[in-house]
């Protein structure tokens, strides 16, 4: 115990803790992580490719990522039996983006007004509760009764979808607002509608940003999910096709072009995110171990 303590301790480099070094390991480590999910999906792929070649699953059924390929190259080079692909990720894009605003905008309004205004929000509770438990098939199923096989009726369930997803966290937002915030806003003679455009919305704002990345993928999901029910255009249209064709390559290539669009809309309302929200302060939270 002597010696060991006698022994000279080593020292931390001086440069360790700097700027530079924190962000250099924090870029070996992104990289690292993306190196490890790069290989889990490509020895997915290539144990799903060796299962199909060794007719170990039937192709048939199962389909493989090679016929899935050629399934999206024949839709990009000749089209799909319901016009150019293009023309199909377009009708699906445009449900999905106005689907996305009206949803946005309604949830952003509802979820601040109500949860303000504490009579109107235990008044509407229940119906709120009871509209939001009602499967969105169903729902799904109505709107295309109501506004047919267009793009209203996927406009609509989009619009639902992303609705309650936004109006809870707008909700949760304005009520989580704090108090000194709005008395010294008062005593400065703000008035209440200064106040909540000046406290109330800004303190939100954050809980908005959070709830946009998931309220887009909800949107995308109401979209195809209504083309599937029922639609003449869109990528719900071509996987409804091939699962009547039992085609599960036609399948799969719809659904890995709606994912690209979705982890492309993700990864531009996550940029918006970082620049929108500069102003705040970094978050001290203790890193879990690796």
């Amino acid at each position: 115990m002597l010696m060991h303590a006698l022994r000279p301790r080593r020292e931390r480099p001086a440069d360790a803790d700097t700027p530079q070094a924190v962000r250099g390991g924090r870029g070996r480590r992104r990289v690292a992580i993306a190196t490890v999910q790069v290989a889990l999906l490509v020895g997915g792929l290539g144990l799903w490719q060796a299962l199909a070649s060794s007719h170990s699953i039937d192709v048939s059924f199962y389909g493989d990522p090679v016929g899935t390929w050629r399934q999206l190259l024949d839709w990009i080079h000749h089209g799909t039996t319901e016009g150019p692909l293009w023309q199909q990720l377009w009708v699906t894009l445009q449900e999905t983006f106005f689907g996305f605003a009206i949803g946005v905008v309604l949830g952003v309004t509802c979820g601040i007004v109500l949860g303000r205004v504490k009579l109107l929000s235990e008044i509407l509770a229940i119906y709120i509760g009871a509209f939001n438990s009602i499967p969105r098939l169903v729902l799904g199923s109505i709107f295309i009764i109501w506004f047919g096989l267009g793009m209203p009726s996927k406009i609509a369930l989009a619009v639902l979808l992303v609705f309650f997803n936004v109006f809870f966290n707008a909700f949760q937002g304005a009520r989580e607002v704090d108090h000194g915030l709005i008395a010294n806003a008062r005593l400065l003679g703000a008035s209440r509608l200064a106040v909540l455009f000046h406290v109330v919305v800004p303190s939100a704002f954050s809980w908005l940003i959070a709830s946009l990345r998931v309220a887009f993928g909800l949107a995308i999901t109401g979209s195809v999910v209504g083309e599937l029910l029922g639609a003449q255009q869109g990528l719900g249209t071509l996987i409804a096709q091939a699962q009547g064709y039992f085609n599960p390559d036609g399948v799969y290539a719809g659904l890995v072009v709606t994912t690209i669009v979705a982890l492309g809309a993700e990864g531009a309302i996550t940029l918006a995110e970082h620049r929108l929200l500069r102003w705040r302060p970094p978050r001290q939270t203790l890193e879990p171990e690796t």
